[in-house]
């Protein structure tokens, strides 16, 4: 590798810390005050572009850009912090006593609506903005041609981080911030309006985001995928330097701007004999780093514990064995599943859509298990779905060991493969255990991305297809069904065990579990195999039900899909994921199929759901039920 592109990919890399670092100060800075883990930053990273692409091909070129092109980059970075303190006031403040998992949920709805928003508003045609003024040409390093934009980006984090610096340590407003990172209550207690702070803080935030934003619009066009590209690379810094410290952010998209870049500058190396493509290793980078640093440092480079709320929240509402209407009502529910096939004969995607809705139930139940009785959030539980997918998928069609075969081994290499990641995941908690679950799905996805010899790369495995026995969609139906249900009343079993018991204590007070002699770690560890167990399978009977597998099944989405589906029926109920999965697969498929703008519709579902049902559509109906037998028996007293 010659010195001179060295020096140029490391240059490269400082300019895209610097745009990483804008990003990640902002979403930091939020959390640091309101502990809100905000999933719709990357969005307002997006809006940033869009908007400093207006105002420069609007008013820019009718007013000339050479004077005033930088006064609109800093209006984009204003409007942008206003828009998020109103989206703070409207949709935000109902989230902040709410868990840290309902807020992730919450922001990711308002992701799906400002993504149609932006949609609606400039299209989905990507617009490449004007260069900026001054910082057009190329300086000459070594031989090789460095953009000048470039070096001007290097200089600007370093002047940002300044900046927040000398707020921070030298201000009123800044002394505020760091005292509610510190203790919330007792900033509010001394008579600080934390309301107002919140939102100034937040405005703050997002204008960072914009700014941002604005800077990067004269190096890549504006378009709908920044959203999710910028926030998942913010994510990774903001928990490699530890949530809330803004030093820590810096020196986090130092090490991982510089890593990727020298990635690409190493490109395909042979070392003993063996072909590396590091270039390869780009897209997962950041996750590579996460896991190194939150395995050995839980919080973070530069973070610390955070402190514990002095309000005890709310305890947990107790699962509770179902009375005989309720065994009525479930066999009723399996009686007509028996029977759908038949009721359904000329609806072929009846048949389809069920077989759909069983596995996703199975996939949420699963999801379920390891958050509900376990207290344990995972951002990537698709890792154990996909690795379903595709075990079965390899043991099919490489390895030719026959359906039966497959689907018995590829629930177990699964929950190999979920012992594997939860010896690392249960020493954490919180955001950093949903956020090192994530990293771990992201690597996976990224090997089944590339290994094309294995896995066939972005195109996946094809010809997955169930033995003759079940080549009928009515009778591999019956066999989904079968197993589903084997599996839901298995978890259940499990739920009402002392293992389940176990679990709960440990989740409602692990210093008490530990006191009485119980391993929490131990029986964590063991609710990870089991949740990885049941996922595999639901992989399984997915791959087999559509004949081919991809990375797609690994994905965040998926990871995101399956937190809907539990949220959206309630933690608290064992029924809860069952009815989350149907409704949440029954909605999707029937808002794509009526309207563009199903993202923000679906969006609009979900912030519902966390705004006005935050005990999902089960916790909803029993609690409706309950208060409407207790009028009942009112109304009969004497």
């Amino acid at each position: 590798m010659e010195l001179s592109s060295f020096v140029v990919q490391f240059l490269n890399g400082l300019a895209q810390a610097s745009s990483l670092f804008l990003v990640a100060a902002g979403l930091s800075l939020i959390f640091g005050v309101s502990r809100i883990v905000n999933f719709a930053h990357g969005s307002f990273f997006m809006f940033g572009v869009y908007v400093a692409y207006t105002l420069t091909e609007g008013w820019g070129r009718a007013w000339g850009l050479s004077w005033s092109y930088w006064p609109l980059v800093l209006a984009t970075g204003v409007l942008v912090g206003l828009l998020g303190a109103l989206i703070e006031m409207v949709f935000l403040r109902p989230m902040y006593k709410s868990p840290e998992i309902f807020q992730l949920l919450g922001t990711f709805a308002l992701v799906l609506i400002f993504k149609d928003a932006a949609l609606w508003l400039w299209g989905a045609e990507d617009l490449m903005g004007a260069r900026a003024p001054g910082f057009g040409g190329a300086v000459s390093i070594l031989g090789r041609r460095v953009p000048s934009y470039d070096l001007f980006l290097i200089i600007v984090g370093p002047l940002v981080l300044a900046i927040l610096w000398w707020i921070l340590k030298r201000t009123r407003f800044g002394v505020l911030i760091r005292a509610a990172s510190q203790d919330r209550e007792m900033v509010g207690a001394l008579g600080v309006h934390q309301q107002w702070l919140f939102t100034a803080v937040f405005a703050l935030g997002c204008a960072l985001a914009g700014w941002a934003g604005a800077l990067q619009l004269p190096r890549e066009p504006a378009n709908l995928n920044l959203d999710m590209v910028s926030i998942g690379e913010a994510f990774v810094v903001v928990v490699v330097g530890g949530l809330g410290s803004i030093p820590g952010a810096f020196v986090a998209a130092l090490l991982i701007a510089e890593i990727k870049a020298l990635c690409i500058a190493l490109g395909t190396q042979e070392i003993a004999g063996v072909t590396f493509a590091f270039s390869k290793l780009t897209l997962v980078a950041e996750f590579l780093v996460m896991a190194v640093v939150l395995v050995f440092r839980p919080w973070g480079l530069m973070g610390r514990e955070q402190a514990q709320s002095r309000s005890h929240g709310h305890m947990e509402q107790p699962y509770v064995l179902g009375g005989g209407k309720s065994t009525w009502a479930w066999a009723g529910v399996v009686a007509v599943l028996f029977l759908l096939p038949t009721l359904t004969q000329s609806s072929a995607y009846t048949t389809v859509l069920a077989i759909d809705l069983l596995t996703a139930a199975l996939f949420a139940c699963s999801l379920h298990f390891l958050m509900g009785p376990s207290g344990m959030h995972s951002f990537g539980h698709a890792a154990f779905f996909g690795m379903g997918a595709y075990a079965a998928s390899l043991l099919l069609v490489k390895a030719h060991l026959g359906m039966a075969w497959s689907l018995l081994l590829a629930p177990m290499v699964t929950m190999a493969f979920a012992l594997l990641i939860g010896w690392f995941c249960v020493r954490l908690s919180g955001v950093y255990l949903a956020m090192l679950t994530l990293a771990f799905s992201q690597i996976l996805w990224s090997i089944c991305f590339q290994w094309d010899g294995l896995t066939g790369g972005s195109n996946g495995l094809t010809g997955v297809w169930p033995s003759p026995m079940f080549k009928e969609k009515e009778h591999y139906y019956y066999l989904t069904l079968a197993l589903v249900l084997a599996s839901l009343f298995m978890l259940r079993r499990l739920l009402f065990s002392p293992f389940g018991y176990a679990l709960r204590s440990a989740r409602d007070s692990s210093v008490r579990a530990q006191a009485i002699g119980m391993d929490v770690k131990a029986l964590q560890w063991t609710a990870f195999a089991v949740s990885g167990w049941f996922a595999g399978l639901a992989g399984a009977l997915f791959a087999f039900s559509k004949g081919s597998i991809s990375p797609d099944s690994l994905g965040i989405s998926k990871s995101v899909d399956a937190l809907v589906m539990v949220l959206l029926g309630g933690l608290q109920t064992i029924s809860g994921p069952i009815l989350g999965a149907v409704s949440f697969t029954w909605l999707q498929d029937m808002i794509v199929r009526e309207t563009p703008y199903w993202r923000a519709c679906f969006g609009a579902v979900i912030l519902l759901l966390v705004l006005v049902f935050p005990s999902g559509l089960a916790g909803f109906i029993s609690g409706a039920w309950r208060q409407w037998g207790a009028a009942k028996a009112k109304e009969s007293l004497p």
